[in-house]
């Protein structure tokens, strides 16, 4: 692993970050997004459950749509709500006959975590004629992305991580591929850099909606150079986190899956890809009150 690293020649670590950190992660992985060359590994091929991490091939196979227009308005249904509500999932709460755009959309996927807007989208982009064959369609879309992706130890039940039959996983390598290959699109990296957004919609009687949606990743705005990504909570899953940074010309992928130290493990591990050591002294932005949590 230190290979990788002190082959960058001015941006080879230092003595003190040499050694590999140690992370409480039941499985981990860190990538050069330039190269895809390894920088850590734990467990990286062990499948396991990823909770809403799930989104990021959610918007991957959106934003790959042929023609996709971020600007198409899509009303939000009561179904969407009667989901997140049935299900106890992260919600953006999206107001029933609001008219969204799907760029609102993935940002109310990606920041808050919204379980209502990755249905809005599986909706929107599934065939069929009805919201459950819609959405069961782009599930196929989603493994179908994932086998052209090569992600051989990926499989999807659901299009926010709320498997519905315990085969909803990854690995920390085939996420972290994943994510790299969605960090390509500039829709992507522009949204999950964002600490927050706010966002104006249209309502069912005519009006104007203003939506403030938080980013659930505390690393932005906390960690100099953090990009991204997108945390993931649930039972089976427990605490997890897709991480991504750059400094001085270096960009980095990370994963964690069942980590209870997520935040400060991904300071850690990009603190080792980088030479620096400013996770030690890192504090993390806090949410507001009320805010959703993932």
């Amino acid at each position: 692993m230190t290979g990788a690293l002190v082959a960058g020649g001015a941006l080879a670590a230092p003595a003190q970050a040499a050694t590999a950190p140690t992370v409480s992660a039941s499985g981990a992985f860190m990538l050069n997004s330039a190269t895809g060359s390894t920088l850590y590994s734990k467990a990286a091929d062990t499948k396991r459950p990823m909770a809403s991490t799930t989104k990021i091939m959610t918007a991957r196979v959106v934003l790959a749509i042929e023609g996709v227009n971020l600007d198409t308005k899509v009303t939000v249904k009561q179904a969407y709500r009667d989901y997140v509500a049935r299900v106890g999932a992260s919600s953006a709460d999206l107001k029933t006959g609001d008219k969204v755009t799907v760029r609102q959309l993935l940002n109310a996927m990606m920041l808050p975590s919204g379980c209502d807007a990755a249905m809005a989208l599986a909706d929107k982009f599934g065939t069929g004629d009805t919201v459950s064959a819609r959405t069961k369609n782009f599930i196929a879309k989603m493994n179908k992305k994932a086998a052209a992706l090569g992600l051989t130890n990926t499989h999807f039940d659901s299009f926010d991580g709320n498997s519905t039959q315990n085969t909803n996983y990854t690995t920390p390598r085939d996420l972290a591929k994943l994510t790299r290959s969605a960090m390509t699109f500039s829709t992507f990296r522009g949204i999950v850099k964002k600490p927050s957004t706010v966002q104006y919609a249209t309502t069912s009687t005519g009006g104007t909606r203003t939506y403030t949606w938080y980013n659930t990743n505390k690393l932005i705005g906390s960690y100099s150079g953090a990009t991204g990504v997108k945390t993931g909570t649930n039972t089976p899953s427990g605490p997890c986190l897709v991480f991504a940074g750059t400094r001085d010309g270096k960009s980095v992928v990370g994963v964690l899956l069942n980590d209870a130290n997520r935040f400060t493990d991904a300071g850690k591990l990009m603190d080792y890809a980088f030479g620096t050591t400013t996770a030690s002294t890192m504090q993390l932005r806090q949410l507001p009150s009320g805010a959703p949590r993932d």
